[in-house]
C-alpha cells in the first residue's frame, strides 16, 4: 500500500507541474500524435523488405520499343510505326493490357484541356487556342493474333483485351501501332515547337504510344495524363529511326548508329575528337549552319538510327538551325560518355550556350561521383522554347537562358537522370520523388560546381516558412494534378529539397544521410520504389527512427514555432531555460547563447526531448552572467515566428 500511495503522490506532482507548466502556454503541439509510430501501407512482403529493399521476389515488367517514324516539319506531323515487346514478369496471368496516349492531352475535349482554367494561360497548356491534337491510330495489332486488335481508347489511355491471358512469370506479346498526330507548339511545358532566323526548332516527346505500369503496389497505373503530373513507365531498350528534312540534325537521346550516313565527313572527324576531348569541340559552327541554309529548304530527306538500352523513355529534336558542339564525360569507373550541346546563333554566346556542354559535362561528372554512375552513353542539351525538361539521355532547356540560370537549368534537368530515371518513382502521383529529390543534389551540385562560381545561399529558415507555411501552402504528399499551379514549384521542388537539406545538416549530419541515400539509389536504380520504401530506407541505412520527420514534412503540412518562454536565474552559475514547441511539427533545438564579455556557447538538444510534452527546461551553467539565448541563431529551420526565439538580459540585471 506503502508503494502505491508513493506512486500516486509522484504523478499528483507530476502533473501537477505539467499542468502549470502547460497553463500560461499556447501550443498546437501533440507529441502523442507525432510520435506515434507511422503506419505502413502493407504490402507483399515477398516483393519489398521492411528494410525498404527490394526483396527477393521482387519483380516488375518489361517493355522494348521498336519505331520508324517520318517527320513533316512543313505539315508538322508524324508518322510511323511501333512495336512493342511487353514482358508479364508478375506472378499473375493478364487478360488485358494498358498503354498510354499522352499525345491525347492536346485533344480539344480531353480531361487535361477541360480542366484548364478559363482565359488563364497554364504552363501545361491553353484551352483558348483552337489546336486539336491527339494520336490517330492508323492500326492496332497484337502481332499473336494476326488481326487487328479489340482495344477502346479512352482519354490518354488504351486498353487492349487479349484474346488469350499473356501468361505469368515471363510471357511475351508483341503489339504492333501504327499512327500519326500533329505536333503542337507548346506541348504542356515538355516539348514543342521554336522559331528561329535558321529555322524552327522541334523537340519531340511522349512521341509513341508507350505502355503502362503493372506493379506490385496498384496493378495496372492508369492515371490520365492531365498535364501536371508527369510520368511512370516500364524500362527496357529503344530502337528508333527517325526521317527527317535533308538539311535537319537531329538530336536524340541515344547512340547515333549510322553516323556515316547522316553526318559529312568533316563532321565525323570531329565527332571523334570530342569523344577524347575535356574541352569542348564544335562539330557544326555558327558559320557552317549560315552557309547551309541560306533561307532554302533542301529538298529530300535523311534518317537518323538511334539505340538506348536500359531506359525507362527516349525522346528528340530536330532542326536546320542547331549549332553543335560536344565533349567527353570522364566517369568515375573510367567509362566515358559524350556530352552535346544544340542551339541556334541566339542561343550563342560566351555566358550563354557557349558553355552548355562545359555544364553538362560538370554535372554528371558530379553526381556520378556523389550518388550513381551515369548509365547512358551520351548526355544531350537541346535549346528549345520549353523552360526546361528531362528525358533518359537528353534535356531540353530554355534556349534564352544564360549565365548562372543556364547552368542551374542544366543542372536540375541532368540531375533528373538520378530521379525519376534511374530511380523509377511514380511521378505522376509523387512528384516530390523526383523534383525535391533532384531540387536537393541539385543545392549540393551549385557548391561543387568550378569551385563554386554558383555557390547557393544557404536556405533562410524564416524566409522560407513565410513560402512554405502560408495560408494557401499544402502538402507535399498531394499529387501534382491535385495541387494549386502556384503552388507546384514550391510543395514538388523546394519543400522537399529543403526537408532534405534539414535531414542532413541539423537531423543525421551528412555521413549517416549520404551512406543512407546512396542505398536508396542502389537498391532502387532502374526499379519502382514507393515513398513508403524510401522512408524505410532512411530509416534503416541511418539507423534512426525518423517516423516523426516524415509525418510533419512529407504527409502533412505541419508548422515549426520554437519559442523561448522564459529564462531565470538560478545561481551565480546556472541559469534555468523554458521552451514550448508551440506548432506541429518538432526538431532538434539550436541553442546559442552569449555571457556579457562576448563569449558565445552552442547546445544541440535532440528531438526527443519533445516527445511527451510540449515545454521543456534546461540548464545553462556559467561562470559570468548571461547576455542572450537564442533558439536558431542562424535561421537554418523554417520556424514561423522568430520574434520570440530570443532572450536579452535586461540592461543593469545580474
Amino acid at each position: 500500500m506503502k508503494r502505491i500511495l508513493l506512486l500516486l503522490s509522484v504523478l499528483s506532482i507530476t502533473n501537477a507541474l505539467y499542468a502549470q507548466e502547460d497553463a500560461s502556454i499556447s501550443s498546437s503541439y501533440d507529441p502523442h500524435d507525432l510520435f506515434a509510430p507511422l503506419s505502413y501501407p502493407t504490402f507483399d512482403a515477398t516483393t519489398r523488405a521492411a528494410s525498404g529493399s527490394p526483396n527477393t521476389g521482387y519483380w516488375q515488367n518489361r517493355a522494348d520499343y521498336k519505331m520508324d517514324v517520318t517527320f513533316d516539319d512543313i505539315k508538322r506531323t508524324l508518322t510511323g510505326t511501333v512495336s512493342i515487346r511487353y514482358q508479364n514478369n508478375s506472378p499473375l496471368e493478364l487478360s488485358y493490357l494498358w498503354l498510354q496516349l499522352d499525345q491525347n492531352l492536346f485533344n480539344r475535349n480531353s480531361r487535361g484541356q477541360l480542366r484548364m482554367p478559363v482565359n488563364v494561360r497554364s504552363r501545361y497548356g491553353d484551352a483558348s487556342k483552337p489546336f486539336d491534337g491527339g494520336f490517330e491510330l492508323i492500326k492496332v495489332e497484337v502481332v499473336s493474333e494476326k488481326k487487328n486488335a479489340d482495344y477502346v481508347v479512352n482519354d490518354t489511355r488504351m486498353q487492349l483485351k487479349l484474346k488469350e491471358p499473356l501468361s505469368a512469370n515471363g510471357g511475351v506479346t508483341n503489339i504492333v501501332i501504327a499512327y500519326s498526330y500533329q505536333i503542337p507548339e507548346y506541348g504542356a511545358d515538355r516539348f514543342g515547337i521554336m522559331k528561329t532566323s535558321s529555322g524552327d526548332v522541334f523537340t519531340i516527346a511522349q512521341w509513341y504510344p508507350r505502355m503502362c505500369v503493372y506493379d506490385d503496389v496498384s496493378g495496372w497505373n492508369t492515371d490520365p495524363y492531365l498535364g501536371p503530373s508527369e510520368f511512370y513507365l516500364e524500362y527496357g531498350d529503344f530502337e528508333f529511326n527517325i526521317t527527317a528534312p535533308e538539311n535537319h540534325i537531329v538530336a536524340a537521346g541515344g547512340v547515333l548508329l549510322n553516323p556515316s550516313e547522316v553526318l559529312t565527313a568533316e563532321q565525323m572527324k570531329r565527332l571523334s575528337a570530342a569523344k577524347e576531348s575535356d574541352k569542348t569541340v564544335y562539330i557544326r559552327t555558327a558559320e557552317e549552319v549560315a552557309t547551309s541554309n541560306k533561307g532554302v529548304r533542301k529538298p529530300g530527306t535523311k534518317t537518323w538510327r538511334f539505340s538506348l538500352k536500359n531506359a525507362r523513355d527516349v525522346s528528340w529534336a530536330s532542326s536546320a538551325a542547331f549549332i553543335w558542339d560536344a565533349a567527353k564525360i570522364q566517369l568515375p569507373s573510367g567509362k566515358s560518355a559524350l556530352a552535346m550541346s544544340f542551339y541556334p546563333k541566339e542561343s550563342k554566346g560566351k555566358g550563354a550556350w557557349d558553355r552548355s556542354t562545359e555544364y553538362i559535362k560538370g554535372s554528371i561528372e558530379n553526381y556520378s561521383k556523389r550518388w550513381f554512375e551515369y548509365p547512358y552513353p551520351i548526355a544531350v542539351n537541346v535549346a528549345s522554347n520549353v523552360g526546361g525538361m528531362e528525358y533518359p539521355g537528353i534535356v531540353f532547356c530554355g534556349a534564352r537562358a544564360e549565365g548562372e540560370g543556364l547552368f542551374g537549368v542544366t543542372d536540375h534537368e541532368f540531375g533528373h537522370t538520378w530521379f525519376p530515371m534511374i530511380v523509377g518513382s511514380n511521378e505522376r502521383r509523387y512528384g516530390w520523388m523526383d523534383e525535391g529529390f533532384n531540387t536537393f543534389i541539385n543545392s549540393l551540385a551549385d557548391d561543387d560546381f568550378n569551385n563554386g562560381e554558383y555557390k547557393s545561399v544557404p536556405t533562410n529558415g524564416e524566409q522560407a516558412a513565410n513560402y512554405y507555411f502560408s495560408s494557401f501552402s499544402e502538402s507535399i504528399f498531394n499529387t501534382p494534378d491535385a495541387m494549386r499551379e502556384e503552388n507546384i514549384g514550391i510543395a514538388l521542388y523546394y519543400k522537399p529539397a529543403y526537408g532534405l537539406e534539414l535531414l542532413r545538416n541539423v537531423i543525421l549530419g551528412p555521413e549517416r544521410f549520404d551512406f543512407a541515400f546512396r542505398t536508396y539509389i542502389k537498391n532502387w536504380a532502374f526499379k519502382h520504389p514507393t515513398p513508403w520504401d524510401f522512408f524505410r530506407t532512411m530509416n534503416n541505412a541511418s539507423g534512426e527512427q525518423l517516423d516523426w520527420f516524415w509525418k510533419a514534412w512529407f504527409l502533412k503540412n505541419h508548422k515549426l514555432d520554437q519559442t523561448i518562454v522564459s529564462v531565470t536565474k538560478e545561481s551565480e552559475k546556472s541559469y534555468l531555460v523554458t521552451i514550448s514547441n508551440a506548432e506541429e511539427m518538432a526538431m532538434p533545438v539550436l541553442v546559442k547563447y552569449e555571457t556579457v564579455s562576448g563569449n558565445s556557447y552552442d547546445i544541440k538538444l535532440p528531438v526527443e526531448i519533445w516527445n511527451n510534452t510540449q515545454v521543456f527546461s534546461f540548464k545553462i551553467n556559467v561562470n559570468e552572467p548571461l547576455k542572450s539565448v537564442s533558439l536558431d541563431a542562424d535561421k537554418i529551420m523554417p520556424d514561423v515566428n522568430f520574434d520570440n526565439n530570443k532572450w536579452t538580459a535586461t540592461p543593469g540585471s545580474k
